[in-house]
């Protein structure tokens, strides 16, 4: 009988005979096509010699075909809906660009353009000077460059400016941030000798003077990132250790982190330092995010004295962390927001962190009363929105959610996740929450209907 069964299956060549497969060959090319065709034939075999099928008609073979084909070639990288609240979310991607941003990226991406290329003298120019000046000018930092992350611009400051040396950093900011980046690892593997001073909760100016020694390059400040040290605490300011820096002929490096430029007390969060505040400080050499609270692409910036940010440009490693055009583009049109003082409106992870919570309430109870005419007695309630991205750790923004009523939220949850555009919100006490701030206008409607569609089946009462 398996024989029997066996025989019956279509040859290869005859499925691509048909209407189907020549559809499928013009959608995603023979080669892929013609493997997907045989993995169908080769799982029906398997089928019936396990006894768990009668056979496989041509219809059904070419729909796993099919099915094979769409889920080989389906991006991995996909949109979301990010409803957690979590502005600067870094597995959805970090901060959202603004238009002008995209715009930029898309005319750099479907075009030459000169990215080291001096129209003036028609010979090689610098990929640099596309950010330097504007950067210059929003930081009024002496000089900048840019690589491709911020974990790219701290190794690379510290591999030109320390290598072979010491570099004295408080055990307090021996941090270790998300993906294991560990800001011990990348020191020592710049070539950089570290000598941590202090203890975890408390370093003294003294603790740095002490360790000084005829091999010290530098001193280095981390940002704390994802983290507080609260209560016993101290640390010495940035000023001072400047001052004393630059008495013993030290350079002062400082990681910023997130790096704002934008002061966030003014919209109801604490104080993050700036990245004006470093400079002022005194400090020699700054490095910090550029898809964070700056809001643009993923970049590492480094600005600080002209002289050493030249030797940072002209080092080996600086190739080999440099960012590309579309980096390039995309930041330049995010410091040109800030350069004409429109950062609030136009840059979304500002826009977000500036939604008046009136605004939010008035936003939540718009859905909820939508969710509710549709038979899903949804409700708003007060709450909570994070930064996120290493940012702020602790610090909230009040905000408004909704509530979606479903006997499992962890299934309403795994329904949306799985749908065509997924949204991602959260799960509190045992409830499926949204929040708004972090959905975009234009994403509004397409989140509503994907609610209704997932949670109208097992809603509860």
């Amino acid at each position: 009988m398996k024989v029997e069964l066996l025989r019956q299956l279509p040859s290869v060549e005859n499925l691509l005979q048909t209407v189907d497969a020549t559809r499928l060959v013009a959608v995603y090319g023979r080669p892929a096509t013609l493997e997907a065709i045989r993995g169908a034939l080769a799982r029906a075999r398997e089928a019936i010699g396990a006894g768990k099928q009668s056979g496989a008609t041509i219809a059904e073979l070419l729909a796993a075909a099919e099915a094979q084909l769409s889920a080989v070639t389906a991006p991995t990288l996909r949109p979301v809906i990010n409803a957690t609240g979590v502005i600067i979310h870094t597995n959805l991607g970090r901060s959202v660009l603004s238009a002008a941003a995209e715009r930029a990226i898309a005319q750099a991406a479907r075009s030459y353009d000169t990215l080291e290329y001096d129209l003036e003298t028609g010979k090689r120019g610098s990929r640099s000077t596309h950010v330097q000046e504007l950067l210059a000018r929003v930081t009024g930092a002496e000089a900048a460059t840019v690589v491709n992350n911020n974990a790219a611009a701290v190794l690379l400051t510290l591999t030109a400016m320390a290598h072979g040396r010491e570099v004295i950093i408080s055990r307090g900011q021996l941090v270790e941030i998300g993906g294991g980046f560990r800001i011990p690892a990348v020191m020592e593997h710049s070539g950089a000798e570290l000598v941590e001073v202090g203890t975890t909760n408390r370093t003294h100016l003294r603790d740095y003077e002490a360790a000084i020694t005829e091999r010290t390059a530098a001193i280095m400040v981390a940002h704390h990132s994802n983290f507080r040290i609260i209560g016993f605490t101290t640390e010495p300011e940035l000023v001072e250790l400047s001052a004393m820096a630059h008495e013993r002929g030290l350079l002062l490096l400082h990681d910023l982190g997130s790096g704002t430029l934008l002061e966030t007390a003014d919209y109801g969060l604490e104080h993050e330092p700036t990245v004006g505040e470093s400079l002022a400080a005194g400090v020699d050499v700054t490095c910090f995010s550029g898809d964070k609270l700056l809001g643009g692409p993923q970049a590492g910036i480094i600005i600080g004295r002209k002289e050493l940010v030249k030797r940072i440009q002209r080092h080996p490693l600086a190739r080999a962390v440099r960012p590309d055009k579309l980096c390039l583009a995309g930041l330049s049109a995010t410091l040109l927001h800030y350069l004409k003082d429109e950062a609030i409106h136009e840059i979304p992870t500002w826009r977000m962190i500036a939604t008046s919570p009136d605004d939010l309430k008035r936003i939540a109870r718009r859905w909820a009363r939508r969710l509710t005419r549709s038979g899903i007695r949804a409700r708003t309630m007060p709450s909570e929105s994070t930064i996120g991205g290493g940012s702020l750790p602790g610090a909230t923004l009040p905000t408004w959610l909704v509530v979606i009523p479903h006997a499992s939220p962890n299934a309403l949850a795994a329904q949306l996740r799985a749908a065509e555009t997924p949204i991602i919100g959260r799960i509190e006490n045992d409830q499926f929450l949204l929040d708004p701030r972090t959905v975009l206008p234009e994403q509004e409607q397409l989140l509503l209907q994907s609610v209704l569609q997932h949670a109208a089946v097992d809603a509860a009462g």
